[in-house]
């Protein structure tokens, strides 16, 4: 876990998201959100950690980001997922033009939901 480095994408006055990365490659993202007692983080994985490496990752987490935070706290809670990323998406994206556009539960190919009368 030495080789890991953080690299911020975004910060707010409450909330902060960085990238994981080892080398050039991405492991995943944290976000984390700073109440008044609790930070709270969202941590998603892409590749696959044996559970000791997802605590000393969690661990330096804590070390490096949360606690350097200066923000007093009760408690650090993460919810770990695993999963990839299937694209990056702005307001100027055209899914119907690219051919992305996939039906979703009840929606027919038109992309309206066939219980909804029309």
């Amino acid at each position: 876990m030495d080789d890991i480095r953080f690299d911020r994408h975004f910060r707010t006055p409450n909330s902060e998201g960085y990238h994981i990365l080892r080398g050039k490659a991405r492991l995943g993202t944290i976000d984390l959100h700073f109440t008044s007692t609790t930070v709270h983080g969202t941590l998603i994985l892409e590749h696959e950690f044996p559970r000791e490496d997802l605590s000393k990752l969690i661990e330096r987490i804590d070390e490096d980001l949360v606690l350097s935070a200066d923000t007093p706290r009760d408690d650090f809670l993460v919810s770990v997922f695993s999963g990839t990323e299937l694209g990056f998406f702005n307001d100027s994206f055209r899914a119907d033009e690219d051919e992305l556009v996939a039906a979703i539960g009840g929606e027919d190919e038109d992309g309206l939901d066939d219980d909804v009368e029309r």
